[in-house]
């Protein structure tokens, strides 16, 4: 049953009650016998249950497709593994510089 937030218009008492939706607004205060206003609510949070919530829920794209595999951690290692390793070429230093006469300048 949902919680109905009420402000008194002649006291300001503010007040929660439990009540059906298919009951009336209150319309007196108990207190003062003043007029009540129902106060719009937030309502109640959004409550997730059951599965498919998190990431770690659902299944990899590919896995149980024909034809697919996922690979494992093992798999992974293995993988890799395998592959070629590429060098990279190292960038070749410098050539000294030399004078119009072909000595090396002493720097």
């Amino acid at each position: 049953m949902p919680t109905y937030d009420y402000k008194c218009k002649k006291c300001e008492r503010l007040f929660e009650v439990v009540q059906s939706m298919n009951d009336k607004p209150l319309t007196k205060c108990e207190e003062c016998g003043g007029v009540l206003k129902r106060l719009i609510g937030a309502g109640a949070g959004l409550i997730f249950k059951g599965t498919g919530f998190y990431c770690t829920d659902y299944k990899a794209k590919n896995a149980g497709a024909p034809g697919t595999s996922s690979e494992s951690g093992k798999d992974k290692d293995a993988a890799a593994a395998k592959k070629p390793e590429t060098k990279t070429a190292t960038p070749a230093a410098p050539a000294p510089a030399k004078k119009s006469d072909g000595k090396p300048v002493a720097g």
